[in-house]
C-alpha cells in the first residue's frame, strides 16, 4: 500500500487525535522544560533568583486562573476555532520568551504563553470528547495521556540538551515549528463545531471572580513555604481567595447562563471524578516535589542519576494509560480507577519507608508502583468525568478537568513543603527523611482517599452510552 493511500484510509478521527496529541506533547514539555533553564537565565540576564522564579508562577497562575474561562467560550463559540487560535497566542508568545530581553520581558511574554496554553489544556478533552464514540473515549484520552507523559519524560532531557548545544532561548524557538505543524493539522483534520447555543452569554462576572479568587488562593500556596505559612501575606491571599471563590459560587446560582454549571456537581460520576482527579495529583505532585531532595540531597546522587530514576515514574505511566482506557471502554471506568488510585496510595506508603540507606531497587519499585497507579487511573477517570457531562457542556467539563490538575499540584506541593519545611526547622541529622517520610506518608493517605471516591462512583453513563 502506498503512503498516499494508507493515509487517505486512515479515519479521521485519528488525524483529530494527531493534532491534539501535539498540542497536550508542546504543552507539557513547556511546563516542564523551564525549571532546567532558570538558572541559566538567572545567569545570563542577571536577575534576582525570586525574580527569575515568577517565570514559572506567572505561567501557573494564568494557565490555572484561565481554564474554565476558556472551556466555557469553547461551548460557546466552538472548541476548534478556539484551540487554533490557543496554537496561534502560544507560539507567539514562545518566540517572545526566545527573544526576551530581561527577565521582566520573559515574565510577560510567558504570561502570554499561559494564555495560549490554557486554551490548549482546556478545550483538548472537549474535542476528543466529540470526535470519539463512547466506546472508544477512554483509549482517545488514554493515548492523549500518553503524549502528556511524553512530554513530562522529555522535558528535562531535551531542556538540558539545547541550552547545552545551542542557548536557553532555542528551548522555546523550538515551539515555533511545532506550534505552526499543529495548527495546519487542526484547520485541515478537526471538525468544525456545530453550534446550537447562540442564544447563551458569556458570565464576564463569573470569570473575573473566578479568576481573581482562584489566583488569589493558588498564589497564596505557592508562596506559603516562602512566606512562611502563618504570615499575614500568606493568610491574606488565602482568605481573599476563598472569599471571592465564595462570591463566585453565589453568583453561579443566580445567572442564567453560568462559567460554570454547579448542576453537574449534583451527578455523582462528575463529582466524585473531580474528587478522584484532585487527589491523585496531589501524590503525584508530592513526589516531584520532593525525590529530588531526597536523591540529591539525602541520598547524594548526582542530578543526572536522579533524573534517570525520576524518569520510571512517567515511563511507566505512559505505557499503562492506554491499555487502561482500552480496559474501561470494555468494562467501565469505575474499578481501574479505583484500583488505579489503591495502587498510587500503595507506592506512596511505599515511598514513605524511604530512609538514608534503602537499597535503590526499593526506590525504583516504589516509583514504579505509583506510576503504574496513576497510569491505570487517569485515562478511566477522565472519560467518567467527560461522560458524565452533556454535550454543551463538554467545554466546561474539559475545564474543570484541567482545573483539577493545577489545584491538586498546588496542594500537594503546598502540603508537602509546609511538612517538609517544618521538620528541617529542627535542625536535626534525620529531619530530612524525617520531613520526606511524614509528608508521603500524607499523599498516601490521599491515594486512598481517590480510591474511596472512585469506588462510590457508577458507570451508569458509560453502560448506557455503549447500549447505544
Amino acid at each position: 500500500m502506498s503512503p498516499r493511500k494508507f493515509l487517505s484510509e486512515v479515519q479521521p478521527k485519528w488525524w483529530v487525535l494527531l493534532a491534539i496529541g501535539v498540542g497536550s506533547l508542546m504543552g507539557s514539555i513547556d511546563s516542564g522544560v523551564v525549571n532546567i533553564i532558570l538558572p541559566t537565565v538567572h545567569r545570563e540576564l542577571g536577575s534576582s533568583v525570586a525574580t527569575v522564579e515568577w517565570v514559572v508562577t506567572i505561567y501557573l497562575l494564568v494557565v490555572c486562573g484561565l481554564l474554565l474561562t476558556f472551556g466555557r467560550l469553547g461551548d460557546i463559540r466552538g472548541h476548534k476555532r478556539l484551540y487554533i487560535l490557543g496554537f496561534a497566542i502560544f507560539t507567539l508568545g514562545s518566540a517572545a520568551c526566545g527573544l526576551a530581553w530581561s527577565v521582566a520581558a520573559l515574565i510577560v511574554a510567558r504570561g502570554i504563553q499561559a494564555l495560549g496554553a490554557s486554551i490548549l489544556f482546556a478545550s483538548a478533552p472537549a474535542i476528543l470528547t466529540a470526535n470519539f464514540p463512547a466506546t472508544q473515549r477512554g483509549q482517545a484520552l488514554g493515548l492523549q495521556a500518553v503524549m502528556i507523559y511524553l512530554g513530562s519524560l522529555s522535558a528535562p532531557m531535551l531542556g538540558g540538551w539545547l541550552t547545552d548545544h545551542y542557548s536557553w532561548r532555542s528551548v522555546f524557538y523550538i515551539n515555533i515549528p511545532v506550534g505552526l505543524l499543529a495548527s495546519a493539522l487542526c484547520i485541515k483534520f478537526i471538525p468544525a463545531d456545530e453550534h446550537e447555543r447562540h442564544g447563551e452569554s458569556f458570565d464576564f462576572a463569573g470569570a473575573i471572580l473566578f479568576m481573581a479568587g482562584l489566583v488569589s488562593l493558588m498564589f497564596g500556596l505557592n508562596q506559603g513555604h516562602n512566606w512562611g505559612w502563618t504570615s499575614p501575606y500568606t493568610h491574606g491571599f488565602l482568605m481573599g481567595g476563598l472569599v471571592l471563590l465564595v462570591l463566585f459560587i453565589a453568583l453561579e446560582r443566580r445567572v442564567s447562563h453560568p462559567l460554570l454549571d454547579l448542576s453537574l456537581f449534583r451527578r455523582t460520576e462528575f463529582s466524585m471524578s473531580v474528587a478522584s482527579a484532585v487527589l491523585n495529583y496531589i501524590p503525584i505532585y508530592t513526589i516531584l516535589f520532593l525525590m529530588p531532595f531526597y536523591l540529591i540531597q539525602g541520598r547524594g546522587v548526582s542530578p543526572g542519576t536522579a533524573g534517570r530514576w525520576l524518569a520510571i515514574q512517567p515511563a511507566i505511566m505512559a505505557v499503562a494509560s492506554p491499555i487502561s482506557g482500552i480496559l474501561s471502554d470494555r468494562i467501565g471506568t469505575r474499578r481501574p480507577s479505583a484500583f488505579g488510585m489503591a495502587l498510587l496510595g500503595t507506592g506512596l506508603f511505599l515511598l514513605s519507608r524511604l530512609g538514608p540507606e534503602s537499597p535503590m531497587p526499593f526506590v525504583g519499585l516504589a516509583l514504579g508502583v505509583s506510576g503504574l497507579g496513576t497510569g491505570i487511573f487517569i485515562a478511566p477517570n477522565n472519560s467518567a468525568l467527560m461522560g458524565a457531562a452533556p454535550a454543551n457542556r463538554q467545554g466546561m467539563a474539559s475545564g474543570v478537568l484541567a482545573t483539577s490538575r493545577y489545584v491538586g499540584m498546588i496542594l500537594g506541593i503546598g502540603i508537602a513543603g509546609a511538612i517538609f519545611t517544618t521538620f528541617l526547622t529542627r535542625g536535626t541529622s534525620s529531619a530530612l527523611f524525617e520531613g520526606i517520610r511524614t509528608s508521603f506518608f500524607v499523599a498516601s493517605i490521599a491515594g486512598f482517599l481517590g480510591c474511596v471516591t472512585s469506588s462510590v462512583r457508577k458507570d451508569k453513563d458509560d453502560d448506557l452510552e455503549r447500549a447505544r
